[in-house]
């Protein structure tokens, strides 16, 4: 029923940024969500997303603040991703058109955040994440990037070799089947509100 390049499961703003950044790449891309485009756990965010992008901060303290504020239970290799590439999501999204919270002069505007020995909460007022999807999702329509409305990803498809080489749909209102075909999946269906505990440990949770 599909045949694209990069099938993004999931419309919040980890799906939308990644259809985004693949279109822009050169890829034909569809955004496949249970929902509508947006209706997901990005737009309830409100207090902002942390960057050390500012002369007395850096990624190395970020890094140091977000362990110790972890108990050093944190992933190293991931946070280390999370603070190094900050300062160039804000940049990006910034550029996008989100309307953060910006001085006279153009600067933007940090506050503390929970943990933070600097000031590197990037804000718009107290609905950052509404703001932020609503910006990605003007981008995803502006590109004509297919996004496939009210249909669930209810099973990942593999070829010959054993590798994702897409996924069946479900419509939600009709329970049509679909089959979407594609050379990359991207599975961006994590917000935090929808974990999904099944099958772990409670105790490491």
């Amino acid at each position: 029923d599909y045949d694209v390049d990069v099938l993004v499961i999931g419309g919040g703003g980890a799906g939308a940024s990644a259809a985004i950044e693949a279109n822009e790449a050169g890829a034909n891309v569809m955004i496949v969500t249970k929902l509508r485009l947006g209706d997901a756990n990005t737009m309830m965010a409100e207090g902002g997303i942390q960057a050390a992008d500012k002369a007395n901060d850096s990624p190395a303290q970020h890094y140091l603040d977000a362990m110790g504020g972890g108990h050093f239970a944190n992933v190293p290799e991931l946070l280390r991703k999370l603070v190094m590439d900050g300062p160039g999501a804000v940049k990006w999204l910034n550029e996008l058109g989100v309307e953060f919270d910006k001085a006279e002069d153009g600067t933007m505007i940090t506050t503390h955040g929970g943990g933070t020995s600097r000031k590197r909460m990037h804000a718009a007022a107290d609905y950052s994440g509404a703001e932020i999807m609503r910006t990605l999702r003007d981008e995803v329509f502006n590109r004509g990037i297919e996004v496939v409305d009210f249909t669930a990803a209810i099973e990942l498809i593999k070829d010959d070799e054993g590798k994702i080489a897409g996924a069946v749909l479900m419509n939600m209102e009709t329970k049509e089947i679909l089959i979407a075909r594609a050379k990359t999946v991207i599975l961006a269906t994590g917000g935090a509100g929808r974990l999904h505990y099944q099958g772990f440990p409670t105790s490491n949770h």
